[in-house]
């Protein structure tokens, strides 16, 4: 390490981690001088005492610094969501520098926020800044997050309402023809409603049977096959397309407003269009589907979505098994160990002789 001049203007000269570095500082030696002596400090912190530095920053300058990454990087829902998860943590952590944020301010803020919200809505604010955490540590503004250790609040199992094939017959049934269409597409690829109404020509492949989902809760590409109902469904609108919109307006004019009346007449109850992804993922599990296809089907990133359907497939599994009756017949007692027995060796000495 030196400093050195050049035409009047000081240079320091340097070497960290193998790589030499030369910056012009200017007209004076001194403060060369402390330049290089500060370089040389902090490049001692690093190497020999395993102290690094971090960039010092405010919360709520750092949760201006992430929405702009959120925007870019994340789905609107999502950004949308992330608006109103950082109001409330911004609250709370405002006037903190990032580097001040200990694990007991985040077990405070749960405690807080738990007085007035169930266990979910606090539990998406954690998500949020857990995010927010692992991102600083990548931005250089922390070197561990405190979210370590933190764990989430208890959630009560999720919903899980779905219609029985019955039911899904009398409610297309009833439905005048838009809403119709837009159910039984529902029903058949698993879409969410925002999905669906913004589908556009360019994501149908026809010719593959295969419905491309551009816009969804994951921003990530997601791709459904088409059953013959689809197909037959989507063949015969695009015959008639007047748009670059799958669903024409006219399909899409009063959609909530039939479909709550549709329920109604089916006295069907306890009930939302959002169950129809739900109804989609039920009885895949129930024809004997796999959870990791239905996972992507459904575009869920953890496992974890996907295994509130479990339950169904062990019911079938159970009734399947229940069937298997090969040494009872009907209206007869189950036999004794010693009476099977008894049996085996007559029936064993019919076939002998």
């Amino acid at each position: 390490m030196r400093i050195y001049q050049r035409r009047k203007v000081w240079y320091i000269d340097y070497i960290f981690q193998g790589k030499r570095f030369r910056k012009r500082i200017g007209y004076s030696k001194k403060v060369a001088e402390l330049t290089l002596k500060d370089i040389e400090v902090k490049i001692a912190r690093k190497e020999h005492l395993g102290i690094q530095e971090t960039n010092k920053i405010l919360f709520e300058n750092y949760s201006e610094e992430y929405l702009k990454y959120a925007k870019i990087n994340k789905s609107e829902k999502s950004y949308t969501l992330n608006i109103t998860n950082i109001k409330a943590l911004n609250l709370f952590f405002k006037g903190k520098y990032l580097t001040d944020i200990k694990p007991q301010d985040i077990e405070s803020y749960k405690e807080e926020r738990r007085k007035n919200l169930k266990p979910a809505s606090v539990n998406r604010d954690l998500a949020c800044l857990r995010h927010m955490l692992n991102k600083a540590i990548q931005w250089g503004y922390l070197l561990s997050t405190p979210m370590k250790g933190i764990k989430l609040l208890k959630e009560p199992p999720g919903r899980l309402r779905f219609l029985s094939k019955e039911e899904a017959a009398r409610l297309l049934d009833v439905l005048p023809r838009g809403a119709k269409i837009i159910v039984t597409f529902a029903l058949n690829t698993g879409l969410r409603r925002s999905e669906i109404l913004n589908l556009v020509w360019r994501d149908i492949d026809l010719k593959n049977k295969l419905v491309v989902v551009e816009k969804t809760k994951t921003n990530e590409r997601r791709i459904i096959p088409m059953n013959d109902i689809i197909y037959k469904m989507l063949f015969d609108l695009s015959a008639t397309k007047k748009s670059d919109k799958v669903f024409s307006d006219d399909i899409k004019a009063n959609l909530r407003r039939n479909f709550e009346a549709g329920l109604k007449k089916c006295q069907i109850i306890d009930f939302r269009f959002h169950d129809l992804r739900h109804t989609f993922a039920s009885h895949l599990v129930m024809s004997g589907a796999n959870l990791k296809v239905i996972q992507q089907l459904l575009g869920h990133k953890d496992i974890k979505m996907t295994m509130r359907y479990s339950h169904l497939s062990q019911e079938h599994l159970q009734e399947a098994v229940g069937k298997l009756n090969y040494l009872k017949q009907e209206n007869q007692e189950p036999q004794t160990l010693k009476e099977t027995k008894g049996q085996y060796k007559i029936n064993h000495a019919m076939v002998r002789g």
